[in-house]
C-alpha cells in the first residue's frame, strides 16, 4: 500500500463501484477485499473495504453507511488520448448518473469525474492568451468535451 491512498465512502455500493471502475480502465484490478460478518438473520459476509487500482492509481472504497455522501468537492480527472476514449468513458460513467458542464459528470454511485482530452490540456498551455481564451470559452459551452470543436476554437474558425 502506498503512503497516501484516496479513499471513497459509499453507503453500501463500494464493491459494485470498484468492480465497475476496474472494468473501464486498462491496467486496473481489485487488490484486496476486507469483509465483515453480518449479524443479521442470514449472517452473510459483507464488504467493509475494497482496495483497487485504476491504471496504477491505488484507491480504497468503504461501505460506511448513509452518514456521508460523495460530492463534487473531490473528483477523479481522466486524461483521454482521443475522442473515442472520451466518448467511451463518458457513456459508461454518465449512464445512470448526471452529465454536467465542462466535461464533468457524476456517475451512478455519486462519484464526480472530469473526462478531459489530452489535446485540450495541450491547447490550454499555449503561450497565446487569445487562443487559450477561445478554447476556454468553447469548453464552457460544452457538456461532454469535443476535441474537434476545441481545435476549431483554438484556430479561431
Amino acid at each position: 500500500m502506498k503512503k497516501i491512498t484516496p479513499f471513497l465512502w459509499y453507503e453500501n455500493q463500494a464493491e459494485d463501484a470498484a468492480r465497475f471502475y476496474v472494468s473501464l480502465f486498462k491496467n486496473s484490478r481489485i487488490t484486496n477485499i476486507q469483509r465483515i460478518q453480518n449479524s443479521g438473520p442470514d449472517e452473510n459476509q459483507e464488504v467493509l473495504v475494497i482496495n483497487f487500482e485504476l491504471d496504477g492509481l491505488e484507491l480504497g472504497a468503504f461501505n460506511g453507511g448513509p452518514y456521508f455522501k460523495l460530492n463534487e468537492a473531490a473528483s477523479l480527472s481522466v486524461s483521454c488520448e482521443n475522442q473515442a476514449e472520451v466518448d467511451r468513458l463518458w457513456a459508461a460513467l454518465s449512464a445512470g448518473g448526471e452529465e454536467q458542464q465542462c466535461g464533468w459528470l457524476k456517475d451512478r454511485f455519486g462519484l464526480s469525474w472530469q473526462i478531459v482530452p489530452a489535446r485540450m490540456e495541450e491547447l490550454m498551455q499555449d503561450p497565446d492568451p487569445v487562443k487559450v481564451g477561445r478554447v476556454t470559452h468553447a469548453m464552457l459551452g460544452m457538456v461532454k468535451l469535443d476535441i474537434a470543436e476545441l481545435e476549431r476554437a483554438y484556430r479561431g474558425d
